[in-house]
């Protein structure tokens, strides 16, 4: 196809870019670039008009029919055809079997990540399920454990793309949180095609529709008003059809984003949080997914609640976002009853329609009270359901911190299994005298918060406490102290072990990361005999692994302590664990949602005690220090995790 000279489009996008060809019937072939999604967004209910007609039906199926060279499913990395090295190629994909970063290790994923080619093992996971039914909760909690686990996760949320759409006519917005870089911001009421819509989408209404006559004096896309576009309780009304399509072209265009994260960035967990309640728009975005690529895991996750009191509470807690910020509670939380009766009116559960297509679903009860799940495959999906069968929302407390000082801690020297010092024995006791003090405090507190529920009714915006239902039986609360097997470890915990109103239990999978053939070393002696060694650790310590026999790196610490995880996620009862460096880092990395590159350098001295409570809206958190000359902690306000400022640890 040549550029069209006499309507100008050198002033607005190359088409020629694009690499039309026509095949013998006349249809177009798949450009170069991504013009086959544009036209078939166009095709699919788009507002882009010309002349006031709208597009003919079906239009940009034929290029989007054909994945595009960007894709991961396109030679010469596709998985349908590979070459094994062998003068046969490969035409079978590869299995799809268990990767674990820095466990697993083959060809085609010599790290233990899931490779950019190895589509099939890659996941969409697609929300569902009524407002305020703990969706976001569920999701967010996904995203931190696969990121924990090296898998790159992302969460894709409608609902922040569908404000900035519906909101755009206030003005320039920036990309919605979670944008892949590079994504193009939109101004509403501009002059100019190219300030509201992409470049793909700008050739496919050129290429269909030609260019309108008033280009550059008004808007090709004519953007709803704020008022008309106002979001409340009637914008989710299934009648109100401009909000309908609105909310539906956006929630493609973020799949859209989901997809380019998994199939050209490399990303091998994409999550769409919205609600979805509905078997056409599954289907739709069912329908999306196969288009880009066939191969890719699809799996949906609906969140009920049956429980009266805990949607009541989660109602309340929704009054704390975007939609209500700085409005009366009373009214927004009538306003969000209606929201929530609209979708209502039309919510289709998870089920017959599923199971009939084999679509692979989880479906969880009251967060985890109660967990379906059907036709699993993938070891992502069956990774998640089994980490989602551990959730409650019962309040507790988590503590972490590291054993006293010992012997080998005095010398500098690595692993080892040495006594405490006299310094670490005193440190054991005051640790006791603080954690029992900590924990009749905080029964006390939460039995006035009981209390406080009991007597006052709860109003719309109030979060004190969260879930009164579950603050129940405080008294018969266990407090777990659960420590390594190295003597270091249980020696911390030995004031504990002699009070029966504590559980005390060693783990294998809390010792301290294995240095190999560099036990008993000091950092300096390593970086005197093995220079390159020493070099390799300090360029890459997350995913270096020490030589010699039982050596680890942290990628193995993760791994081991994934079971470990889990059950702090199951538990009821409080927990403190007594470990060591390396371990409190992956704990840690865990609860405050790290990034890979913190993890193996977070400060985690001798002394420092961490609080973790978890909420329904994440964590409560707080850091102390230990305070030798007074022999107690001192709490450090306004703490947050960073690096060591001493390199080598």
């Amino acid at each position: 196809m040549t550029k069209n000279e006499p309507h100008g489009l050198d002033s607005i996008i190359n088409i020629s870019d694009y690499h039309f060809t026509v095949s013998q019937d006349n249809r177009l072939a798949a450009p170069k670039k991504s013009l086959g999604r544009a036209l078939h967004a166009v095709g699919m209910g788009s507002t882009f008009l010309h002349n006031g007609t709208a597009l003919p039906n079906g239009f940009g199926h034929t290029l989007s029919d054909t994945p595009l060279t960007s894709a991961a499913s396109t030679a010469p990395n596709s998985p349908r055809l590979q070459n094994s090295g062998s003068a046969t190629p490969r035409v079978r994909p590869p299995a799809t079997t268990l990767n674990i970063p820095g466990m697993t290790r083959s060809r085609v994923s010599p790290d233990g990540k899931i490779a950019q080619r190895d589509v099939g093992a890659k996941l969409v996971v697609i929300m569902v399920g009524l407002p305020a039914r703990g969706k976001s909760y569920i999701t967010k909690k996904i995203q931190r454990y696969l990121s924990w686990q090296q898998h790159e996760t992302r969460i894709f949320n409608v609902g922040n793309r569908r404000r900035v759409a519906a909101g755009s006519a206030m003005g320039p917005v920036e990309s919605p949180p979670n944008s892949p870089p590079g994504s193009p911001q939109k101004h509403a009421n501009s002059n100019s095609i190219a300030a509201t819509i992409d470049a793909p989408t700008q050739a496919a209404h050129i290429l269909l529709s030609g260019v309108d006559p008033l280009l550059g004096q008004s808007d090709l896309v004519k953007l709803p008003s704020a008022e008309t576009m106002d979001q409340s309780a009637s914008f989710f009304d299934p009648k109100n059809e401009k909000a309908a399509q609105l909310r539906e072209q956006v929630a493609v265009s973020t799949l859209d984003e989901l997809l380019d994260f998994l199939l050209n960035q490399g990303g091998s967990v994409g999550i769409l949080d919205a609600t979805n309640s509905t078997v056409e728009r599954r289907q739709v975005l069912f329908n999306r997914i196969k288009e880009r690529e066939p191969k890719l895991g699809i799996l949906f996750i609906e969140s009920v609640c049956e429980d009266e009191k805990l949607l009541e509470a989660n109602m309340r807690l929704k009054l704390r976002g975007p939609d209500y910020k700085d409005k009366d509670p009373e009214s927004s939380f009538a306003d969000f009853k209606k929201r929530v009766a609209a979708y209502t009116s039309a919510y289709v559960p998870l089920g017959e329609y599923e199971e009939k297509n084999n679509m692979q679903y989880i479906k969880m009860i009251d967060v985890g009270r109660k967990v379906i799940h059907y036709q699993l495959q993938g070891f992502l999906a069956s990774g998640i359901a089994s980490y989602l069968s551990t959730f409650n929302l019962s309040p507790r407390q988590i503590w972490i911190t590291r054993h006293g000082k010992s012997q080998d801690n005095q010398s500098g020297r690595l692993g080892g299994d040495s006594d405490l010092t006299e310094e670490g024995r005193i440190y054991s006791t005051v640790l006791y005298n603080f954690i029992t003090k900590k924990r009749t405090e905080w029964e006390a507190d939460q039995k006035s918060r009981i209390l406080k529920a009991n007597n006052l009714p709860p109003k719309p915006g109030d979060q004190t406490p969260p879930y009164p239902e579950l603050l129940g039986d405080l008294d018969s609360k266990n407090f777990c102290v659960w420590t390594s097997m190295l003597k270091r470890s249980m020696a911390t915990s030995v004031e504990f072990e002699e009070d029966e109103n504590y559980d005390v239990k060693n783990w294998e999978m809390l010792n301290e990361i294995h240095a190999g053939k560099f036990e008993g070393m000091t950092y300096e002696e390593i970086q005197e005999k093995f220079p390159g060694e020493y070099a390799k650790r300090a360029q890459d310590k997350l995913n270096y692994i020490y030589p010699g026999v039982g050596g680890e790196g942290y990628l193995q610490v993760i791994s081991r302590l994934r079971d470990m995880v889990r059950e702090l996620e199951r538990i009821k009862d409080h927990v403190l664990i007594i470990g060591h460096r390396s371990v409190a880092r992956v704990l840690m990395a865990y609860f405050m949602d790290l990034t890979r590159d913190d993890i193996a350098d977070l400060d985690v001295p001798l002394g420092l005690l961490f609080s973790i409570e978890p909420k329904p809206y994440g964590i409560e958190f707080h850091a102390y220090r230990y305070n030798e000359e007074e022999l107690w902690f001192d709490e450090l306000v306004d703490y947050k995790p960073q690096k060591e400022t001493v390199k080598g640890n």
